[in-house]
C-alpha cells in the first residue's frame, strides 16, 4: 500500500488546488452587480432590441444528423485499414451498419427534418411563396434621429 501513497497524495492535492480555484474567486472577488454589467455586451453596440427568438428544434435535429455521420465515418476508416483481414463477414458487417445509418436518414428526411425556412408558415397565412429576401425584410425604425 506504501507505493499507492504517493499517486493518492497528488490525487488529494489535485482535487484540493481544483476545488480551490473554483472557490476562492467566489469568495474573494468584490460584488458590486450593477444594470451596465449584467446587461449582454456585443463589441460595444449597446443593444436596443431583446434577444432574436430561440434556434429550432430541426436546427440541433440537422447538427445530429452531421455528428451521426461523422461517427460512420470515424468507423469507415478503422473499417477500411484491416478489410483485407475481415473478407466477406466484414464487408456484410459494414453494408449493415451503413445501411442502418442510410435508412434513419431516409426516414428523417421524409419527416420534413431538412425542410428549412418560413416557406410553410407563410403559405398557411397567405403570403405568396415567391417572395424575396427584399420584401420580406421588416425594417425597424431607428430610435436616433437622422441628423
Amino acid at each position: 500500500m506504501t507505493q499507492y501513497l504517493g499517486i493518492f497524495v497528488l490525487l488529494v492535492l489535485s482535487i484540493l488546488f481544483a476545488g480551490g480555484s473554483l472557490m476562492l474567486p467566489a469568495l474573494l472577488a468584490p460584488s458590486r452587480p450593477t444594470a451596465a454589467k449584467r446587461a449582454p455586451y456585443e463589441c460595444g453596440i449597446v443593444p436596443t432590441h431583446g434577444p432574436a427568438q430561440r434556434f429550432p428544434v430541426r436546427f440541433y435535429l440537422v447538427a445530429m444528423i452531421f455528428i451521426i455521420f461523422d461517427i460512420e465515418v470515424v468507423f469507415l476508416y478503422p473499417w477500411a485499414v484491416v478489410y483485407g483481414r475481415l473478407g466477406t463477414f466484414g464487408l456484410i458487417e459494414m453494408g449493415l451498419f451503413a445501411l442502418s445509418v442510410v435508412v434513419a436518414f431516409v426516414y428523417l428526411v421524409s419527416n420534413g427534418a431538412l425542410d428549412w425556412g418560413p416557406t410553410k408558415r407563410l403559405v398557411e397565412r397567405g403570403v405568396p411563396e415567391g417572395r424575396t429576401t427584399e420584401s420580406a425584410v421588416t425594417r425597424v425604425p431607428s430610435s436616433r434621429k437622422a441628423a
